[in-house]
């Protein structure tokens, strides 16, 4: 499965640039946009309502961690919410994403359960952070790969990882689970705080299922344009 769109992550601090960014994109029908932390934390579900009234998707990243019964909770309010996608993180354990489940499916609208994906290592960190932080002994690889093996047994719809893990993934687990992969750029663009990058067409060839955009678009000069080559270059891939 591959989902066509790019998904531009709406890294902004209110509803006031997020709208005025989305203006720029009139002639598009519907955008699939991401609202993580800052942007969720600052606005609130009103916003992720008024972004889906004007006819976008959205992919809700707020990476549930907490004890099973409290992201249960969590996940039966967002349910409600009309999002495409939310996030939990893969390292809370089989039971807490397998109550995350649970809570979506009851809390959502007319069956329309949102798709869950487990985080399994951020692009911003190294192999050398997750061994001396973590305490993860085992390659990088291996850490996502027993991630994403854990998160389809636990009933998640697929995985965020880096687009590097992503044809391995499939090994593992089967070509319908998703492998949604941030850390996206331009050739020539900046990593900034992220460590495991690739550009589109990249991706494409590693067998992302989707790529998540955010600097590269939302800080260029003509958002417009450098989405409609991401989009291109993603699609011809």
């Amino acid at each position: 499965m591959k989902i066509e769109r790019p998904i531009i992550a709406l890294d902004f601090p209110n509803r006031e640039v997020t709208l005025n960014f989305l203006k720029r994109f009139s002639n598009e029908k519907s955008l699939f946009v991401k609202i993580g932390m800052e942007l969720y934390y600052s606005e609130g579900r009103q916003l992720v309502q008024e972004i889906i009234d004007l006819g976008h998707d959205v992919f809700l990243d707020l990476k549930l961690h907490d004890i099973p019964h409290t992201v249960q909770a969590a996940a039966k309010v967002l349910g409600k919410l009309g999002v495409k996608m939310i996030t939990v993180h893969a390292a809370g354990g089989q039971e807490m994403m397998m109550a995350a489940k649970d809570g979506l499916i009851s809390g959502s609208i007319n069956n329309n359960v949102p798709k869950v994906l487990a985080i399994t290592q951020l692009t911003s960190t190294s192999e050398d952070n997750m061994h001396k932080e973590q305490l993860i002994n085992t390659s990088l690889e291996k850490s996502v790969l027993n991630y994403a093996k854990l998160a389809q047994k636990s009933g998640m719809d697929g995985v965020v990882c880096s687009a590097q893990e992503a044809k391995q993934i499939t090994t593992v687990t089967s070509n319908d689970f998703l492998r949604v992969t941030p850390g996206i750029r331009l050739s020539g663009n900046k990593m900034d705080d992220q460590k495991r990058v690739m550009t589109p067409d990249q991706a494409a060839k590693q067998q992302s299922s989707a790529i998540v955009v955010g600097r590269a678009i939302t800080q260029s000069n003509n958002p417009v344009e450098t989405y409609e080559l991401i989009k291109y270059l993603w699609e011809n891939n």
